[in-house]
């Protein structure tokens, strides 16, 4: 089953259950989905979809930190649950060991030889590890190993 047709069963059954909070979460995600198919007119496929819900992710985490500091709980509360909802969509994530492992297979492949040659890894690595692994995480990583 596609993610997008997963999503949209899961909204529905959402209405179905009146669980407002849940059917709130996953209508911003349909939005942001329809929203990119509109603006530049595609049809989204899985990949992009885990895109959208990544940064989608990433903004959530971003609100949970400023609101930590601003003391306001209740709005901390209502973002990890959005968190919670978005998450469920994300493919598995990687271990560490396999992420190391990626970025070792990915810096032979390129032939990178030092700090320079960044941006050709990343390029490898981001197809294979989008919405699997902290991409940030997975910069310094790389980074450390060309260092090194």
């Amino acid at each position: 089953m596609s993610l997008k047709i997963r999503i949209n069963d899961d909204m529905k059954a959402a209405m179905r259950a009146r669980d407002t909070a849940r059917l709130g979460a996953i209508r911003l995600l349909m939005a942001a989905m329809k929203q990119r198919e509109v603006d530049e007119r595609i049809q989204l496929d899985d990949a992009a979809i885990v895109a959208i819900i990544d940064k989608m992710l990433k903004q959530r985490r971003d609100s949970i930190e400023q609101y930590e500091k601003a003391g306001r709980q209740d709005l901390v509360d209502a973002e990890k649950f959005e968190v919670a909802v978005l998450s469920a969509y994300m493919p598995t994530a990687l271990s560490n060991d396999e992420i190391a492992a990626a970025v070792v297979a990915a810096v032979s492949t390129s032939g990178a030889a030092g700090p320079q040659d960044m941006g050709k890894v990343m390029a490898l690595l981001k197809p294979q590890l989008a919405g699997r692994a902290d991409m940030g995480e997975v910069s310094k990583l790389v980074k450390a190993k060309l260092t090194a």
